[in-house]
């Protein structure tokens, strides 16, 4: 959410959740996965579509949460494995755009040239 936040750290919780819930179910979801919802980190949620996504950040004031909806395709979603998933600052900007953050990684084909 560029402009909105400006997170140190952003993670996403690879699990798919029940976008209903607000910032505190939320937060009692990261606090099972031993996070610290007042840590200064954005937490990233989806749901099983993962057409929906759901962030949470404490500020040092309050507790932002926005939400953001594709009205077509999907977010590109961590693999199952780990609870949580750390993005960098450009993986972010591509997430939460409708991008393939995972692009940014990719060597370029041969005989490609920037």
């Amino acid at each position: 959410m560029p402009g909105l936040i400006a997170p140190g750290r952003v993670l996403a919780v690879v699990a798919p959740v029940d976008l209903r819930l607000g910032a505190d179910g939320l937060s009692l979801r990261l606090q099972a996965l031993g996070a610290d919802p007042f840590d200064g980190s954005a937490y990233l949620f989806t749901n099983k579509r993962a057409n929906r996504l759901k962030v949470l950040a404490w500020d040092g004031n309050g507790v932002w949460l926005a939400q953001r909806r594709l009205h077509q395709g999907s977010f590109t979603w961590p693999r199952p494995g780990a609870g949580l998933f750390s993005l960098s600052p450009a993986q972010w900007e591509w997430l939460v755009s409708g991008a393939d953050w995972r692009r940014l990684e990719a060597a370029l084909p041969s005989g490609a040239r920037l």
